[in-house]
């Protein structure tokens, strides 16, 4: 059992129905669910690698109401990096992410230097498009945050996702442990798939 000082603990949040468990589930299992299930906090384990160690990549995913403001504040100050999820087919979506980031930053101080965030446009698959790309783009700039758009429904950007939220670190030294090795043409396919936008 690692030392929990080897626990690298991302939490996800966002409104409710924008795929924040799909993302996760997506990432952990490799698994989609079309139904939508209501998630109060649910917390995943996946090994990654820390500093040429093994150490422990603990994802929290939060639920979507402000029913709970507690826990909340206690998922921000337990967290070390963050991904702030909005859906690309609802502008309300990535609205409700901006009090989350005020509370981020208030608990954590200025989140520019120290703390990884990530903003993410999930269900780029959709064409009901409400929010651009360059929406995401101006708001992550205004956050300096990182950005990318996914999707969990057809594996877009996933693995991506947590990789580059795992570089954002920089007092340490992280990376996913990739448990299968793929072929340099499986890899190409796998980024020829999608037609989502990554900055």
């Amino acid at each position: 059992m690692p030392e929990p000082s080897n626990d690298y603990r991302v939490v996800v949040f966002g409104a409710g129905g924008v795929g924040k468990s799909s993302l996760v589930l997506r990432f952990v299992r490799g698994t989609f669910r079309e139904s939508y299930i209501p998630t109060i906090e649910d917390t995943y384990r996946q090994v990654i690698s820390c500093n040429k160690n093994i150490c422990t990549l603990q994802i929290t995913d939060t639920t979507g109401s402000h029913q709970f403001p507690a826990m909340q504040r206690l998922s921000i100050s337990k967290g070390h990096a963050f991904i702030l999820v909005y859906s690309i087919t609802s502008k309300q979506s990535i609205e409700e992410l901006k009090p989350i980031y005020e509370e981020i930053r208030q608990i954590k101080g200025d989140t520019s230097d120290n703390i990884p965030i990530m903003l993410v446009g999930n269900k780029c698959d959709e064409t009901a498009r409400e929010v651009s790309v360059q929406d995401g783009i101006n708001l992550a700039k205004q956050w300096t945050s990182a950005f990318m758009e996914t999707s969990a429904k057809t594996n877009h950007n996933v693995k991506e996702l947590f990789q580059e939220l795992l570089q954002l670190e920089k007092r340490r030294t992280m990376s996913l442990q990739l448990e299968t090795k793929k072929t340099r043409s499986q890899k190409r396919k796998e980024m020829l798939k999608g037609k989502c936008a990554i900055m």
